[in-house]
This record gives structure tokens, C-alpha cells and sequence, in this order.
């Protein structure tokens, strides 16, 4: 399954947080999420690059079909 080209940073947010995930903290335009000992800081930006969202559900322990059945 392929990663969502068009997805912004809030959106992310969105969907990781039904995954479980809480929002910590803000600095900017960047928002820090944890769940446990998971730490994962998402760009606020408009549009997030297919590498960036990559490496977000890399750190997240997050599968892109889990994230695709939560968009």
C-alpha cells in the first residue's frame, strides 16, 4: 500500500492520535506525540514529503496499512 502524497502534518496528528498517541508538547510548527516510551515529533507543514511520513510510522511502530485504516 502506498503512502498518502497529499497529508498534512495535522492530519498525521489526527490519525495518531486514534492510534493512542497523546500531543505532549508544541514548539513552532513542529508537535511532539508520545504513547509510552514512543516518541515522535511531526512538521506542522501544509504537506508532508512521502520520505518524512515514512520515517514518522517508522518511529511510531505505526504500519501503513494501520494508518491508512485510520485516515
Amino acid at each position: 500500500m502506498k503512502l498518502p502524497r497529499d497529508l498534512s502534518g495535522a492530519e498525521a496528528v489526527r490519525v495518531l492520535r486514534r492510534l493512542g498517541f497523546t500531543v505532549l508538547r508544541q514548539e513552532g510548527s513542529h508537535i511532539r506525540l508520545g504513547k509510552g516510551s514512543l516518541r515522535v515529533t511531526i512538521p506542522n507543514h501544509a504537506a508532508l514529503a512521502p520520505g518524512t511520513l515514512k520515517s514518522i510510522l517508522r518511529q511510531a511502530e505505526v504500519s501503513v496499512e494501520d494508518f491508512h485504516a485510520n485516515l
